[in-house]
Order: C-alpha cells, then structure tokens, then sequence
C-alpha cells in the first residue's frame, strides 16, 4: 500500500469516528485490533470509543500531525472539548479542556490491528 493510500484511509477512519457511524468501523478496523496491546477485538474497540463519546459527548477528533509509512500510521491529535465527569482519573466535570494524543497505529489488510495511545495526561492537569 502506498503511504498516500494509508493516510487516504485514516483520514476517512478519523471522519467514521468523528460522524460516531459506529456500522462503518469495521471498513477500517480489523477484527482482531488490540489497544496498548490489550486484545479487545472490533466489537471491544467500538464499546471503548462509544465510551468516550459518552463521557465526551463534544468529543471531535482533530489531526495535527500524520505520518504514513506503509503498514504503519503516526499521529497527533488534537483535541477541544468538555467531559461530563471524570476523564483519566481528573475531575474535569464539564470544564473545556485542550489536549493532545500521540497515537501509533499498525495496518493489517488495510485495517487497523494495532493502536498505542499515549494522552498527554500533563496537559489536563495544568488546565485544572
């Protein structure tokens, strides 16, 4: 796959999440994805994001930075928003908040296998 193509694919990934059009996942995430390397399978996975709009209901994924090099996604993210309650382990209760993700995904067929995810907890914490 060429790099063009894999950033082509995250990108309407990142738009799949951004819309919460939870049936479309399975175009870009592979059956057997793990997350920081805890197996969770596509159903897992759609749970943990479906978990984070929850919380998060203004939740939008932001791009930053993206790197591709086939089978392998990097990227920043960045995000803008309010969570309701409790957000890694930090009483944000509806304070608007900025912050970002660096994310390492690896491709399996064309479909995310493998996701590590690294939150700039610091961040939060100075905005408390």
């Amino acid at each position: 796959m060429r790099r063009d193509d894999l950033a082509a694919i995250y990108h309407a990934y990142i738009a799949c999440l951004n819309r919460q059009e939870w049936p479309a996942l399975s175009q870009f995430v592979h059956d057997d994805v793990a997350h920081n390397a805890r197996p969770l399978g596509l159903s897992g996975y759609r749970a943990m994001l479906e978990q984070d709009f929850r919380e998060i209901p203004d939740l939008r994924f932001d791009i930053e930075m993206l790197l591709s090099d086939p089978p392998r996604i990097a990227a920043r993210l960045r995000f803008d928003c309010a969570p309701v309650g409790t957000f890694l382990g930090l009483a944000v209760n509806g304070k608007r908040i900025s912050f970002c993700e660096n994310v390492f995904y690896a491709f399996h067929d064309g479909k995310i296998r493998q996701v590590w995810s690294v939150i700039d907890k610091a961040a939060i914490e100075a905005q408390l």
